[in-house]
Order: C-alpha cells, then structure tokens, then sequence
C-alpha cells in the first residue's frame, strides 16, 4: 500500500484511445493517437514523473541565447528604451525551420509552438558570437536588428541548410577587393588612429593612457583591456535602461488561483487579452472564447501548490508569468513549476506587439527564470517545453534551444537531440537510445500492486480485478500501467466506477 505524506494522493482517470483522428500540427487527417488521463488532482511530484516519460526538456543551465535570440533581446530594448518599432510588418513572418539566423512569427503558441528559428548548435552560436563581437569581424550596424520582412523572405528562399558554412571565393572580375589595393577601412578605426597620433604628437614620450612600454615603441592599437566575452542570457535581459527610458516593462509571477488577490484582481484584463489573442491569431469566434472555457483550460489546474521548505521561494505549482507593458498587460505566459523542471504550457499575447517577438522573448525569461529558481533549488534545473515533431515546423523550431534532449519513447532516457536528428530524417518515429539491450527502468512489473480507487475505497490492483467481470477492463488498466509506469502506478489513484 502506497502513503502519502503532507498531502493527497493524485487521482485519476485514464480514457484509452483505439482510434487514429486528425492531427491539429501537420493536418494529417488520421495522423494522431493520443491515450488521455483526467487528473481529479495531482501531485507535483507525480505530473514531474509523468512529463518524464513523455515530454521534452532543455538544459537551461547551460543554455546560452543564439545571434537570433540575441537580435530579439535588444529589440526589446530598444523598444524599452527608446520607443524604437522595427520597420516593415512583422505579423506575417514565414515559419520555415531552415531559416538561417533569421527569427520568424511567433503565432498559435499551443506549448510555444510556432516560435520559428533556425536550428544552429550552441556550438556554432557561440563562435559566431564572438566572430561577431571580436574586432576582426564586422560589427552588426543598428538597422540589421531590426529586419523586414523583405530581408527574411531572402534568406528563407536561398535554400540553404541550417548549419551555415562560409566559402571563400575569388571575385568576379569587375567585382569583389582591388587585391593591387590597400584594404578598405571603417571611418571609425580611422577616426580611432587620428585621436591616437594627436594623442602621441601631446605626448612625445608615450605616456598615453592604457599604453606600457618597457623599451618597446607604443603600439597604434594598443590592446583591449578586456577580451570580448560574449553576455549571458541574464545580461542581455536585464540590461539596464535610461531613467528617461520611454516604456517600463514588469514580470510577474502570479499563482493560477482565485485565491490569490493578485491573480484575481488581474482576472478581467488577463482574460480580455486571451480572447483578442485567440480571435486573431487563432480565428477563434468571440463565442467559443467564453470565460468558463478560458478558466478550464489556463486557470484550473489540477496541480496541488506545495510550498516544502527546501523548494523555491515561489512554491511547486502552476502560475501565470504576466508581462505589464506600461501598466497594462500585453502577454502571459502560464508555466508549471515542478521539482526538477519548469514546465512551458500556454503563451498568450497582444497581437498589436507582434514586432517584439513576444514568443521567443517570452521563452528566453523563462528559461532565464529557471535557472534562477534553481540557484535555491538545485534539483530544479530543466526547462520542458512539450513536445517535438521533427517534420513540423511549427514544432521543429523547439531544437534550436540548445543544449536540448529528446526522450526516447521506448526506454524513456533522454538522449541529446544532435544525436537523435540523422534517424529523424529519415522516419517519424524513432527509438533514440542506441543501447539494443536497454529497457524502460520504470516498466510495469508488478501491475497488481497498482492502486485503484473504487466505490471511495483505495486498494491494490489484485484485489480490485477479483471483483471484475469485464475482461476488457484487464486490458485497459494494462495499458495504463505501461503508460505511466510502476512508481507512479503504486502513488497514484486509477479511479473506476
């Protein structure tokens, strides 16, 4: 027999499912499968467990932003900071997953789904970075973080992989450097070399800042003080802004409870914004985006808030990260925080602030958020953000979020998405764990110890089939066992009637 200590126990309901129906992502009209639980309540260490054996997580501690994300962070800033709105209209980007370095629309948000950008390794992102930053390479001019539409739709229609490559050619004649030519300079390192002789012509000696002989002749180009290191995700989120800056934006993380004041006193506008986001992102009519239906699916959650002493200071639950533009919210964000993980669920936004890229903004703070929560919570330090269809694009684009692990459906260990992507290429489905001889560790071996919830009793699964007729019934609680595995078989309550 199963105890739960400080709490109640998860119950559930499981709804099998034989049929093969329309698959909402690729449009395949009998291209998804799907076995369904109605949790009545839920531990956060049972969904934690659950989402393990069949969702997708990210490695935030090691996460560092790509040149796309980059361009996103300091277009919010710029905004912030200056009032600046990028040229062009940016609420019909493509979506396209080989789109190279370039950050597409972020539209119908089911798990962040349709934040498209390109799928370069850390690796890679990192060096360009500092290709990008360090001084012989050219620096980007402030118009290229704010790309049209015109300058996308080139890159998208080059036909290029994800993982650029640059080649070196000769020019053309007529084209390209006068190689019998001194080498072009920027009018800035121009500028830089005259203050410097000035400097040296007031100085004969060479006691020029920044400069240490000992016998040698001062350089022109004396050296950096420091090396360029490329910012951390937090340095370019919180970046610090003019006191004049022209708008002020707040993060705050509310509790998905009408118990809690602030969340309830927010209601009204939190639900107005969902309804204009569905309406015109998702073509939604007003009368299928009612109030009841809005507090089903992103307010009443069957998460149990566990506040335990060695948890965050937020507490284990599921919240709305509410993002205040000026006073008013333009984005909300609704997340579960479980023991190891911060769960990404929903993401809802004012369609007039499309050209701020709300839905990759918004994945970056959250992944940021994480690896605050971890530094007083050490176990939590994942970022999930659901699930991964190779060959859709509006889910492809969650590999570029990287370091990243995909969970191999058969033994449920996660495996490092660079390794699982060469199989992906050539079938849907995958078993991502090359060990031929590994098993599911948490496999249903002792289904008779199963609990089960029946006529307001609790008792083992043995018991319970005594007492049973059906012979489909068997089958169905087989199928669950296998599903959700023995721990959570054992804690959990499998309610029938």
């Amino acid at each position: 027999m199963a105890f739960w200590a400080g709490g109640s126990p998860s119950i559930v309901d499981y709804f099998p499912s034989e049929d093969f129906y329309r698959c909402g992502y690729c449009k395949n009209e009998s291209g998804s499968r799907s076995n369904g639980m109605w949790a009545h309540s839920m531990t956060v260490q049972d969904y934690q467990d659950l989402i393990d054996r069949g969702w997708r997580r990210c490695r935030p501690l090691q996460f560092q932003p790509s040149k796309s994300h980059k361009k996103v962070l300091k277009k919010m800033l710029k905004f912030l900071a200056k009032g600046e709105v990028p040229k062009g209209s940016c609420e019909d980007e493509p979506m396209d997953s080989t789109m190279d370095d370039a950050v597409a629309g972020d539209f119908a948000l089911i798990n962040k789904l349709d934040i498209q950008c390109d799928l370069k390794t850390l690796s890679d992102d990192v060096k360009e970075s500092l290709q990008s930053e360090g001084k012989n390479s050219k620096k980007e001019e402030p118009h290229e973080l704010l790309q049209t539409q015109d300058s996308v739709g080139e890159k998208l229609g080059s036909g290029e992989p994800s993982h650029s490559v640059k080649v070196h050619t000769v020019p053309k004649p007529g084209k390209g450097a006068d190689l019998s030519k001194p080498p072009c300079r920027k009018a800035k390192e121009i500028r830089k070399e005259r203050k410097r002789l000035k400097l040296m012509q007031q100085n004969p000696a060479g006691e020029l800042e920044g400069f240490q002989a000992q016998g040698h002749p001062p350089s022109l180009f004396p050296p950096k003080a420091k090396s360029n290191q490329p910012k951390s995700l937090e340095d370019l989120i919180f970046e610090s802004l003019p006191e004049n800056a022209s708008h002020k934006l707040e993060v705050r993380l509310v509790p998905a409870s009408f118990e809690d004041p602030e969340f309830k006193s927010s209601f009204s506008q939190s639900f107005s914004l969902y309804v204009k986001y569905q309406v015109a992102i998702h073509q939604d009519l007003p009368d299928e985006c009612g109030k009841t239906e809005f507090t089903r699916f992103l307010c009443s959650s069957p998460l149990e808030a566990e506040t335990p002493p060695n948890g965050p200071d937020c507490g284990y639950g599921s919240f709305h990260q509410q993002y205040w533009l000026d006073g008013k919210i333009i984005a909300v964000g609704v997340i579960d925080i479980l023991p190891n993980c911060v769960s990404s669920v929903y993401l809802y936004y004012d369609p007039d602030y499309s050209f701020l890229s709300l839905g990759v903004y918004s994945a970056l703070r959250e992944i940021a958020f994480t690896r605050q929560l971890h530094e007083k919570t050490s176990q939590l330090s994942y970022y999930y953000m659901g699930f991964y269809i190779h060959s859709c694009p509006k889910m492809k684009y969650k590999g570029q979020y990287r370091p990243s692990d995909l969970l191999c459906p058969e033994t449920y260990v996660w495996v490092p998405i660079e390794q699982c992507l060469p199989s992906l290429e050539n079938s849907k489905y995958c078993r991502f764990n090359q060990d031929p001889e590994a098993v599911d560790e948490d496999r249903s071996t002792e289904p008779d110890r199963l609990q089960v919830f029946h006529k307001r009793a609790i008792m083992p699964y043995g018991v319970y089939k005594k007492q049973q007729k059906d012979p489909s019934e068997e089958a169905v609680v087989l199928q669950y066992a296998s599903l959700v595995g023995q721990k959570c078989s054992e804690r959990m309550l499998l309610f029938r009637n």
